[in-house]
């Protein structure tokens, strides 16, 4: 970890804090902009989830059904990684996040999350150590380090994972349209947690002697979908929304968020929510969208490839099928482009060489590798 917190520390001191003025709720369609880059597929997969790049280029990508698939560098090789365990992929259920520790090239651990099977049930993250090449990959010692609860009926299982600059792992669950879990201080369903690498509420955690569960970071969320720290350190995320409000979070310690009490958005049945500023006692979003843009995942660019993004996020929407671009500031954001790709977008993921890297979603669900127009 140690080499993890230098390498961010130095980053960090060549990194400016851009001016990003305070942006109202966006509302109505919007222009898509002139594609700065161009899209090659790399591989086609069923209904994928989630990509993670290891050291050497490899990648590992989930597929909703229960699969980790594993990529060589180039694309051209893949094997299914053995050693997940049951998943149950109904409704909005899946083999979920995967993310390589901060540290693999030293210990080649791999965290990931998916619905466990039962009735009621709940996401889980587990950690097992990647063995093996593209032709043989196995997850040893696979362990489940930690558990959504209470366990529930319905979607919105979340599962997305971010480590941050000093160490620790955030885990964001959703509240399993289910509502008032985001609000009830004895669980964890509609909140971030901050873990150790083991699994364990973090010490310090801002509301453990308030009441709550004591991993609670954040609390009345949604569906939180994109979980990312920026290169400041700070923690953002994308959320989905009910009919409108999708919203991008500044994720600050001990805040809440307000969902169900308010939105951005309505009911799919049409009745209203009152919006965030009604009660300012609750954070409001940075950015949010109606209509909807059903946000699935989200990146911070820190890359060279492309130095207008860097330090921006880039948003996958599903069914607005574009990649979004939101520019970040000390404590606001703003959407500064949207490119149209004409597929569901599901995750978003930067390679070693500074690329970006799309997966479709669905069936035949294709990896799309991005780079400037004009270079390979």
């Amino acid at each position: 970890m140690r080499r993890f917190a230098m390498s961010f520390a130095i980053l960090l001191a060549a990194t400016a804090v851009p001016a990003i003025a305070e942006q109202a709720p966006i509302t109505g369609e919007r222009p898509f902009a002139a594609r700065p880059f161009k899209a090659v597929e790399i591989a086609s997969f069923e209904s994928p989830w989630a990509l993670a790049f290891l050291p050497d280029g490899r990648m590992l990508v989930t597929e909703k059904a229960g699969r980790l698939v594993m990529l060589s560098s180039d694309g051209k090789r893949r094997t299914v990684v053995s050693g997940i365990p049951a998943v149950d992929s109904s409704g909005q259920g899946a083999l979920g996040d995967v993310v390589a520790h901060p540290d693999f090239a030293a210990n080649q651990l791999v965290y990931f999350s998916y619905s466990a099977p039962g009735s009621p049930n709940g996401v889980v993250l587990a950690r097992g150590k990647l063995a093996g090449g593209v032709d043989a990959a196995r997850l040893e010692n696979v362990t489940t380090i930690y558990r959504a609860h209470p366990l529930k009926s319905g979607g919105h299982y979340a599962g997305r994972i971010a480590f941050s600059p000093d160490g620790h792992l955030f885990f964001a669950m959703g509240e399993r349209q289910n509502f008032t879990p985001a609000q009830e201080p004895d669980g964890v369903l509609g909140k971030v947690v901050r873990l150790t690498l083991d699994g364990k509420p973090a010490p310090g955690n801002p509301l453990a002697t308030k009441g709550f569960d004591p991993a609670v970071w954040s609390y009345g969320h949604r569906n939180p979908l994109g979980l990312a720290f920026d290169l400041e350190g700070r923690l953002w995320d994308a959320e989905m929304g009910p009919k409108g409000g999708d919203e991008v979070n500044l994720v600050l310690p001990g805040r809440n968020y307000g969902w169900p009490i308010v939105s951005n958005g309505s009911h799919y049945d049409g009745r209203p929510i009152p919006d965030h500023a009604t009660r300012p006692e609750f954070e409001a979003p940075k950015v949010s969208w109606n209509p909807s843009i059903s946000p699935s995942s989200l990146l911070v660019y820190s890359g060279k490839l492309f130095p207008e993004w860097r330090g921006k996020a880039l948003i996958g929407g599903l069914s607005a099928q574009t990649l979004i671009l939101v520019g970040l500031g000390e404590n606001s954001a703003q959407e500064e482009a949207r490119y149209d790709m004409g597929k569901r977008i599901r995750a978003v993921a930067e390679g070693p060489d500074g690329a970006v890297y799309l997966l479709e979603d669905k069936a035949g669900g294709r990896l799309l590798r991005l780079s400037p127009a004009g270079k390979l």
